[in-house]
């Protein structure tokens, strides 16, 4: 594509803003105004009404209108997707003992773990409304697709969260980067990218495509969007990034740059990074993670995961012009395509 640099930084925040208010605009029909509200529905809100990108119902939107729905067809999709998203941020947050989200305390930090634990469950099960209301709008066989779509989606996210949380609790330090990738495939790639993407095709063509070749598109888009994100968790302004810096190493997260650095590391440093690797996160102090940033910058290892995000980019290009070049021209069309490079150039969440 012809695009100027200016057309091009400027076509996803745009769509992503557009897309964003209509989603929050329906949302809001899904938080209930009513008694637990202190205890429960206050709690539900949080989130959702803090901002964040809307990345991933903004994919679902602009998937099916690029194959021609309306927005008034994929909207309630979108709805479902963000409060699932933001019921598994509850539930990360806990898990990972994090203190801050979206520039201000976490949801536990503020209310505690069990009001939060439930509010995380509530979320998911409040998701599944807007896809039953699918029913109305685009019939009972697609919208029963999409549930199928969505049970899909939930297992694997939760089995790849059950291998991060697994290799944490166990020490695990013998990772290389194929299992990082099938951990980041499931954790993350299925609920950011290749499930909304999915719903979305399917909602435009009436469930007439072949949906396995979005695997790739979503897989390389959602893995370029994570390794960014553990980037800018060691790199990024912490004015913009809106979580703790180097929270990551804080909680052990095996991720691309600590992978890379075990397997570059001398013997010596491999057992002190084991050592403190091992510790809970309430006993890994601030100077043992400093060395490990040291060690990270040391072994080149945010250079290195710059490049496989680069290359991750690439081919999420190239699956794109395999599945959406034959479709008319659109923004839809050209938001998918540039959303690639936006999630490296992005310096927030």
């Amino acid at each position: 594509m012809n695009m100027s640099v200016q057309q091009r930084s400027s076509l996803v925040p745009e769509m992503l803003l557009e897309y964003g208010e209509i989603v929050r605009d329906a949302l809001r029909d899904y938080l209930p105004q009513k008694e637990p509200r202190r205890y429960l529905y206050d709690l539900i809100a949080d989130y959702p009404l803090r901002g964040g990108k809307m990345m991933r119902p903004a994919l679902c939107i602009a998937s099916a209108c690029a194959f021609g729905a309306r927005i008034e067809e994929a909207v309630r999709s979108a709805v479902a997707i963000e409060l699932m998203h933001n019921a598994l941020l509850v539930h990360d947050d806990i898990e990972d003992e994090s203190e801050e989200r979206r520039g201000r305390p976490t949801l536990h930090v503020l209310h505690g773990i069990p009001l939060a634990i439930n509010a995380g469950d509530t979320m998911s099960l409040m998701s599944l409304r807007p896809l039953m209301d699918n029913i109305d709008i685009i019939g009972p066989e697609l919208a029963l697709r999409i549930l199928e779509e969505t049970e899909l989606m939930a297992r694997e996210t939760a089995e790849g969260q059950a291998m991060e949380l697994g290799w944490r609790q166990e020490n695990v330090t013998e990772i290389g980067v194929a299992d990082y990738l099938e951990m980041v495939l499931k954790k993350t790639c299925w609920l950011a990218s290749i499930y909304p993407i999915r719903v979305g095709v399917l909602i435009g063509t009436q469930a007439r495509a072949e949906l396995d070749p979005f695997v790739r598109f979503g897989f390389f888009l959602g893995a370029t969007f994570q390794i960014q994100d553990d980037l800018l968790n060691l790199v990024g302004d912490h004015g913009s990034y809106g979580k703790e810096l180097d929270g990551d190493l804080l909680e052990g997260k095996r991720t691309l740059m600590l992978i890379r650095l075990w397997q570059t590391a001398s013997t010596d440093e491999r057992e002190r990074l084991s050592s403190i690797l091992r510790l809970p996160r309430e006993m890994r102090t601030r100077e043992q993670v400093g060395w490990i940033r040291e060690m990270l910058d040391a072994h080149g290892c945010i250079e290195y995961a710059r490049q496989i995000a680069q290359g991750l980019a690439g081919a999420a290009l190239h699956e794109y012009s395999l599945l959406f070049s034959g479709l008319p021209d659109s923004r839809d069309k050209r938001f998918l395509e540039e959303i690639v490079p936006w999630v490296i150039e992005r310096s927030s969440l």
